[in-house]
């Protein structure tokens, strides 16, 4: 059983260890678990396994009325959480259970290990919350992508594996062609794409909308995931600019990383372990709505070291711009970051995790 999601930053990693289970085990039984209502529900179907949901959601950190009265609601949410998540657990009868982030991953886990099911944690961040913290107590195994986690978790449990990458990213072609005809571009011009997770960014959003000029002006291709959310928004002026590609969702991520000589992201944990792996010189502007404010502290991990250069997101509309067309013109800083990154970078991430629920199988 596979539990978690919320974001494509839980949902595809989820699925990269679903895929190599099932390519090591071929008879193996996988059931995910994840939130009703959100992106799992679609996209693992999509993917060809089997998926119950639960209604669960996190604690709402905006103080609106509809995120206090949301809050007033959680315990009792989380109780019947709990009791949906036991009944799964029993119709399934899952010999393991793994944990790999977002709304559900809580009641599931605590559920398993309350039945002595082995539970493995699949923590993407630098920096865990309070959740994975509660979850690791009980937990067999955590499989972690950043060294110094021992701070939070039993030293004895924990084993470094990365991140699962989805395989089509690990095996590049180095044949463009495909990829350039896809997003409708010319592989003789600078191509810069900017993704703000797979449900879109606000600020990043208008960061471009007020840089978009620019890039006709230089001549540099855009490539702009907006969320689904955030598409309708765009004014179709800025649709039709030639040179610019703008999408609500990017399903092909290996062509973009193809054909992209810098990447502007959010500093998510799949985001990072991407592009670690593809080693496009990327800007990173963490989300500030995460908890524990993981996503700076994920980034921090790439800049400190040379391999992204990172903005806060209260300050992206007033640098994003200068940061990407002082990059572009700087040959030798993104070769650098290149490099930087492939020493970050490990591809074989989804084959240690499922060596590691081989071990409790």
């Amino acid at each position: 059983m596979i539990a978690g999601g919320g974001t494509g930053g839980h949902v595809f990693p989820a699925i990269a260890i679903a895929n190599e289970l099932k390519e090591q085990i071929p008879d193996i039984d996988i059931l995910f678990v994840g939130a009703n209502k959100r992106m799992e529900m679609k996209r693992v179907p999509e993917a060809g396994y089997e998926i119950k949901g639960i209604d669960m959601y996190g604690l709402q950190r905006q103080l609106t009325l509809k995120n206090i009265i949301a809050n007033l609601k959680l315990p009792f949410r989380l109780w019947r959480s709990l009791r949906k998540a036991k009944r799964i657990i029993h119709e399934f009868n899952p010999n393991v259970v793994i944990g790999v982030g977002g709304y559900v991953s809580g009641p599931v886990l605590k559920m398993a290990a309350g039945q002595k099911i082995p539970t493995l944690i699949q923590e993407q961040n630098s920096y865990p919350g309070i959740t994975n913290k509660m979850l690791a107590k009980k937990a067999k195994i955590i499989c972690t992508a950043y060294d110094q986690l021992d701070q939070f978790f039993d030293a004895d449990k924990i084993v470094k594996t990365g991140n699962p990458v989805r395989k089509d990213i690990i095996h590049l072609s180095d044949d463009k062609t495909d990829a350039y005809a896809y997003f409708k571009l010319q592989a003789s011009k600078k191509t810069v794409s900017i993704v703000g997770g797979s449900l879109g960014s606000k600020t990043i959003n208008e960061s471009v909308i007020d840089i978009i000029a620019d890039f006709v002006s230089e001549d540099v291709q855009l490539i702009w995931q907006t969320g689904e959310y955030y598409y309708q928004s765009i004014p179709e002026n800025l649709k039709q600019l030639k040179g610019v590609k703008i999408m609500p969702f990017i399903q092909r991520m290996d062509y973009l990383y193809q054909v992209s000589d810098i990447i502007v992201s959010r500093a998510g944990a799949l985001a990072i372990s991407e592009l670690c792996i593809v080693a496009k010189a990327c800007i990173l502007i963490p989300s500030p709505n995460v908890a524990e404010d993981h996503q700076t502290k994920n980034a921090k991990v790439l800049s400190d070291v040379g391999a992204a250069i990172l903005i806060a997101d209260k300050d992206a509309k007033e640098k994003l711009g200068y940061v990407i067309f002082d990059l572009i013109q700087n040959k030798h800083s993104y070769e650098e970051m290149s490099k930087n990154l492939k020493k970050l970078a490990i591809p074989d991430a989804t084959k240690r995790i499922v060596n590691e629920v081989k071990k409790l199988l």
